[in-house]
């Protein structure tokens, strides 16, 4: 397979999205694993490290000297737990020593994360615009796009696809592509390691930039391999036959 498909332009590389000299990654969700212990689910706390993995093997084929976190980076939304202090903080300096520029946008979790971020001098921005591509997290419409804008980024939909195997359901992340309101739109997969996300052939979208899901075309990501399935509806309409 392709290991550096292109959508719109930009590179995927495993679960990132490459634009010109900048990374953008979503949905992080650091303090994922204090919010489920405190459910009752024991989940030892692992996701840091694999982030920090992750990101590393990605960087050694981007070579970018800039990164976007696109939102959610934390996990809860009425407070900070010790866990996200430490590991915000935490990955925040290991991105400035690898990083020329680090910016920030604000996920619909990031209630509280400006209060973290004032320890390293980082602003939250509700959106970034790199040349034609206006980067946002996605749970929420802009009031307004500049002109020169063609494609949107979002994350906040943690898209995903459930691929039957016999009578297992494997999940694996996935980028959209499609269109809003005449833009281009490319979706990207969550970062965090924990969970897979949302299974878009079952399960509802939530982000109102994504209206019609079916006319979508996906690109599942394992590991460093892509995997263009094409369009949702098609998908499904497969799915259907194999079990009719």
């Amino acid at each position: 397979m392709d290991l550096s498909t292109k959508i719109f332009d930009a590179e995927i590389i495993n679960n990132a999205l490459k634009i010109e000299d900048t990374l953008i990654i979503s949905d992080l969700h650091f303090g994922y694993e204090t919010s489920l212990n405190n459910q009752g689910l024991m989940i030892p706390q692992y996701q840091f490290d694999r982030v920090l993995s992750s990101l590393e093997n990605i960087q050694k084929k981007a070579n970018a000297n800039n990164i976007i976190l696109n939102g959610d980076i934390k996990h809860n939304f009425g407070s900070i737990s010790k866990q996200e202090w430490k590991e915000v903080l935490s990955f925040i300096d290991y991105l400035s020593d690898i990083y020329v520029d680090i910016k920030v946008i604000k996920g619909n979790h990031d209630t509280f994360t400006q209060y973290i971020l004032n320890k390293r001098d980082l602003i939250l921005e509700d959106e970034v615009i790199l040349d034609k591509y206006l980067i946002t997290h996605g749970h929420a419409i802009p009031e307004n796009i500049s002109e020169n804008v063609e494609t949107i980024v979002i994350g906040h939909e943690h898209p995903c696809i459930g691929i039957r195997n016999q009578e297992r359901v494997e999940k694996v992340k996935a980028f959209l592509k499609g269109e809003w309101n005449g833009y281009n739109l490319i979706v990207t997969p969550s970062f965090t390691p924990i969970s897979h996300g949302s299974d878009i052939l079952h399960e509802k979208t939530i982000s109102p930039f994504i209206e019609d899901v079916l006319e979508f075309e996906v690109f599942a990501v394992e590991e460093d391999e892509v995997f263009p399935f094409g369009f949702v509806k098609d998908i499904l309409n497969i799915e259907q036959y194999e079990n009719y």
